[in-house]
Order: structure tokens, then C-alpha cells, then sequence
């Protein structure tokens, strides 16, 4: 089971001003699906407490996964992707690319989020929005992947052609034998 930790920035929740309704929610998603949440911290929108948190999460409760929630806007408090990019050791952009893409599809201001999705050696981050119901429909619709990413990560499977029950594709009999028949050709031309 891998262990996750929960970091809330709110300015408001920190000074008691306000009660922290996401952490519930990322709490029910991670549980439902078999993670561990050994960690939460509510803390305001300060940039070196942020970065500290991360670091003590990551490299001293060797955490294997940390969900922040805030300061992903616009508000010049708002700066939970600047203190998380500093402390990755590796970008994974897609994570946030599609945590955007399907929100576009419930709201067109999913294109403001400034959220990002990095690693810190072997612990993924990943900025969700700070709104209980904006951060239900991140974290949903991503949270399948990730225990093959931190599988990868962790190296618990280092196998990443593990088939993917949502892809798509056509067959591999057919590519494979429709690659064949244009090789022969090739050569009964030359």
C-alpha cells in the first residue's frame, strides 16, 4: 500500500478562518483506492514553508506520493507550483495536462490553473485546485494511473509494457501483418 500525504495551503484554514473541505475529499478518493494517508499539514500560502513541507514529506517521511491543494491561481499568494518546482528533481507535466484537459470539459477556467506534477527522487507531487469539487474532479481523473507510475517509480514493476485497459488501439496482429504485406511489397518493386 503506498503512503500519501496531504499538504493544504490556505491562508484562511491556517488561521482557523476557514474549515479545510478538501482534505476530506482527497482523503475519501486516495482511501477508496487503497492509499495511505499517513500525513496532513494545513499551512498558509508561504513559499519557504511550502518548500520545507514538501522536503520533510518526501525525504524524511519517505512518502511515495503528495497531493497539495491551493494556491494554484493567480493571487500573487499563490505559490504552490513555484515552491514545488523547486524542490523536483524530475518534471512529469503529463499528469497536470490531463488533469486540465478534463476539466476544460466542466469549466473553461481549468485553462488558469497554474498546477504542476513533479518528482522528488522517488516521490511524486502532484498541485490539485483548492476547491473541494474542482479537486474531486482532478484527482478522479487521474488517479488510475498513478499506481502504475509509482509502481515504475519505486520499482515494484519495472515492466511499462504492462497493457493499459483504457487504451484503444487497434490490434497488434493486424499492425503487425499490414506491416509485413507493405515490406513485401517494397521488395517486389525494387
Amino acid at each position: 500500500m503506498y503512503r500519501a500525504g496531504i499538504l493544504t495551503m490556505s491562508d484562511k484554514g491556517s488561521r482557523g478562518e476557514r474549515e479545510d473541505l478538501s482534505v476530506k475529499v482527497i482523503r475519501e478518493i486516495l482511501e477508496k483506492n487503497n492509499y495511505e494517508v499517513a500525513a496532513y499539514r494545513l499551512i498558509p500560502d508561504e513559499y519557504d514553508q511550502i518548500r520545507s513541507e514538501l522536503i520533510q514529506m518526501a525525504d524524511e517521511q519517505g512518502l511515495d506520493l503528495i497531493l497539495t491543494t491551493g494556491g494554484t491561481g493567480f493571487s500573487l499568494r499563490d505559490v504552490t507550483p513555484e515552491a514545488t518546482r523547486s524542490v523536483m528533481t524530475r518534471d512529469v507535466p503529463g499528469i497536470s495536462e490531463a488533469m486540465r484537459y478534463d476539466s476544460m470539459k466542466v469549466t473553461r477556467r481549468a485553462m488558469l490553473s497554474r498546477a504542476v506534477s513533479v518528482l522528488r527522487n522517488s516521490t511524486l507531487i502532484i498541485n490539485l485546485p483548492g476547491s473541494p469539487k474542482a479537486c474531486r474532479e482532478n484527482l478522479e481523473s487521474v488517479i488510475d494511473q498513478l499506481r502504475h507510475g509509482l509502481d515504475i517509480l519505486t520499482g515494484r514493476d519495472g515492466e511499462c509494457a504492462v497493457p493499459d485497459p483504457h487504451d484503444h488501439h487497434e490490434d497488434d496482429e493486424h499492425h503487425v501483418h499490414h506491416e509485413h504485406h507493405e515490406h513485401h511489397e517494397h521488395h517486389e518493386h525494387n
